[in-house]
């Protein structure tokens, strides 16, 4: 088995608790879904999120789906200016047999923009 990073992002419309959690839910559900990963095979995800989401943290969304063995790190991205606003990361950690060139890497919403070639 190998180890793979799974990429994914989203955007919210507002600095909402309830508006991040809904959407880093969505996210992680898509990756999981979409790479037909087990909860149990996957080592760690990090979560980051633009300076402008304050209102709580991503990973609190995975709790929430269950996954309470799974070791995960938030962190702020870097302020760049012209950035997409309002984004959050995913860096999901995977035991996988799938091939580098068949992980599916999820971006959502506004984020498409950040991987308009997936």
């Amino acid at each position: 088995m190998r180890f793979r990073g799974i990429r994914g992002a989203t955007v919210v419309e507002a600095d909402e608790r309830v508006l991040i959690l809904e959407a880093t839910k969505e996210l992680l559900e898509a990756l999981v879904q979409d790479n037909d990963v087990a909860v149990d095979d996957i080592a760690s995800i990090m979560f980051t999120m633009t300076p402008d989401l304050q209102s709580v943290y991503p990973a609190q969304a995975a709790r929430g789906l269950g996954w309470k063995h799974t070791p995960l790190l938030g962190a702020t991205e870097t302020d760049v200016p012209g950035g997409l606003p309002r984004c959050i990361r995913v860096l999901m950690h995977v035991n996988t047999d799938r091939a580098a060139a068949a992980i599916k890497h999820v971006y959502l919403r506004a984020a498409q923009t950040l991987r308009p070639e997936l």
